[in-house]
């Protein structure tokens, strides 16, 4: 397991894999008992694992209560991240969701309850409302930085323009920065590298990459008949819906055949390399719902894919950049003076 800062942002350290204990509860990793989920974090505590990733909202608060049950023998070894927006309560209310200051404050004190602990290492916004100002979001953040109840904030499932904005008036205003984002990232579903990728990278954030199998999808398994996300939990959920896709599934398989390994560790380990091109601190996020499937990921640590697999399964996954991108790079040729093949691109992008 390595150890790396969390985006150049902040000194939050983290290991290269972090644990989502977004199902930790009855349903964790859609289907785990609350004794499964003991057992799988233990073991990922002893393979050196430190950075755990809930919320509020999962399992109405459950998955909180068991993760500060787990975490209490030595809190401060472990950075805790958890997110607030959507609320604890099975029947939501207005005065209990969303990111205003009231509701910001009222979920980070229940939160602290629940997990058992004075702070919070790491709060996410965990998304936007629609409706509540980047000024009271970030003013309100500050506030739980200067209190003390947590160590840094970021922003998950935020679309770019406003994490651009939020980093922006953080530093004019002299807030607590916005240190990092988190988005779904696989082999089939890279359109974060249209923006939000591009943007963490040239501003120095941290991300936070779930789902790295696809929802299930790039393990093969739905081919086989086998229950999963798309049949138990209906949520995150990817099918063969394109030729893209498909052949997605197909390079990953016969890459794993290739290699000798399972497709999940394929899978994982475009990720890992991914992370490891990129100018800044990419974690993946995993959500294993039995030691089998926690030993594979861990497994995944070991694939080294060759630069010629790395670049068979980026060909075939790649995503259209969309305007104004194309145009961008249809231009280059001219921008730069007709010397672009002779122009070295920065290691991160140009903000």
């Amino acid at each position: 397991m390595r150890y790396t800062t969390f985006g150049h942002r902040t000194g939050l350290r983290v290991s290269e894999y972090a644990l989502g204990t977004a199902n930790f509860g009855t349903r964790w990793g859609a289907g785990a008992e609350p004794d499964e989920a003991r057992r799988i974090f233990d073991r990922f505590a002893e393979a050196g694992g430190t950075f755990l990733d809930t919320a509020d909202t999962y399992q109405f608060g459950e998955s909180e209560e068991l993760t500060g049950k787990f975490i209490s023998a030595d809190r401060d070894h472990f950075v805790l991240a958890t997110k607030f927006t959507l609320g604890a309560a099975p029947q939501p209310g207005v005065s209990r969701t969303g990111n205003s200051r009231k509701n910001m404050v009222a979920s980070v004190e229940a939160s602290l309850k629940r997990l058992g602990t004075d702070y919070v290492d790491l709060l996410w916004v965990h998304f936007p409302d629609e409706l509540t100002p980047m000024e009271e979001i970030l003013r309100g953040l500050d506030d739980l930085v200067s209190s003390g109840k947590i160590h840094h904030a970021a922003l998950s499932n935020f679309p770019a323009w406003r994490v651009s904005r939020a980093v922006t008036l953080a530093d004019l205003k002299n807030w607590a920065p916005i240190v990092g984002v988190q988005n779904e990232y696989s082999l089939v579903e890279r359109t974060a590298d249209r923006e939000l990728l591009p943007m963490a990278e040239s501003l120095g954030l941290g991300a936070a990459l779930w789902s790295p199998l696809g929802g299930g999808l790039l393990t093969g398994k739905y081919r086989r008949g086998t229950e999963g996300r798309l049949s138990d939990l209906g949520a995150v959920i990817h099918t063969e819906s394109t030729g893209q896709k498909t052949a997605v599934v197909d390079t990953v398989l016969a890459i794993a055949e290739e290699i000798g390994v399972a497709p999940a560790q394929v899978s994982v380990a475009w990720v890992r390399e991914r992370a490891a091109r990129a100018a800044t601190t990419f974690t993946p996020i995993i959500g294993p719902r039995s030691l089998p499937q926690l030993d594979g990921y861990l497994g995944a640590l070991d694939v080294r894919l060759t630069p010629q697999q790395f670049a068979r399964l980026s060909e075939v996954s790649e995503v259209a950049p969309g305007v104004p991108h194309e145009a961008i790079a249809g231009s280059l040729g001219g921008v730069q003076g007709g010397a672009s093949s002779r122009v070295i691109p920065s290691a991160a992008p140009v903000a």
